[in-house]
């Protein structure tokens, strides 16, 4: 017991301290180079505006196209039903809302536990069926890398570990506990330097495409 609560103690102190600041650094950077880039100097007259339809390209993207369903509906519904179940156990779960509490000095409220254990396993669901089809498809299977694979299994431990934890399947519990911090905190560590990052970025993407189109009077 006493070495699981030194583990756990440890992914609690300074793991934890080590992997926020590599996070937070590595964030910084990686969004300093992209917008340090800039883009090119646009000499045509603009026929419309840049915000407003950026703005709409975020939101109306976030909804796939027709077409793209009826091509992939498995790699829709699994992203959708994954990210759905992620963001409810981040950012609903009590425990871990009284983590960012007292990280970061503010907290919101959170969904009864049995919720937040159904999102869970969805979202484990939906990392599976992911998994699945990017082995089984051909496309997917071509287009997958090593880092693909990778990113996968940093987002699918912190799910599993957590469920594991909470449902007391692993013991001691310090250990269960420690194993799913020292998860998350991988992900913390390796998020600035994968696709991962896409988190961010996609919403300067799409902002981007959308205001371009905008400048040039065109739907993006």
């Amino acid at each position: 017991m006493n070495d699981s609560m030194d583990f756990l103690l440890w992914t609690r102190g300074t793991a934890f301290d080590v992997a926020i600041a590599i996070f937070i650094i590595g964030l910084i950077i990686r969004l300093f180079e992209i917008v340090s880039l800039g883009r090119e100097r646009t000499l045509a007259e603009p026929k419309g505006s840049e915000f407003l339809p950026g703005v709409k390209t975020i939101l109306t993207r976030t909804l796939p196209d027709g077409g793209t369903f009826k091509r992939q509906p498995l790699t829709v519904i699994a992203g959708y039903v994954f990210h759905v179940g992620l963001l409810i156990t981040l950012l609903l779960f009590i425990p871990h809302i009284e983590l960012f509490r007292e990280t970061f000095g503010f907290g919101w409220p959170g969904l009864p536990n049995p919720i937040v254990d159904a999102a869970a396993v969805l979202g484990v669901v939906g990392l599976l069926a992911a998994l699945w089809n990017r082995l089984t498809n051909p496309v997917m299977k071509m287009l997958s890398g090593g880092e693909d694979y990778l990113v996968w299994v940093l987002t699918f431990l912190p799910l599993l570990t957590g469920y594991l934890a909470y449902h007391r399947m692993i013991n001691p519990y310090p250990l269960a506990m420690g194993l799913h911090l020292l998860s998350i905190e991988l992900l913390l560590i390796l998020f600035p330097f994968t696709k991962l990052m896409h988190t961010f970025t996609l919403f300067l993407a799409r902002w981007y495409n959308g205001a371009m189109s905008g400048r040039r009077g065109v739907q993006s």
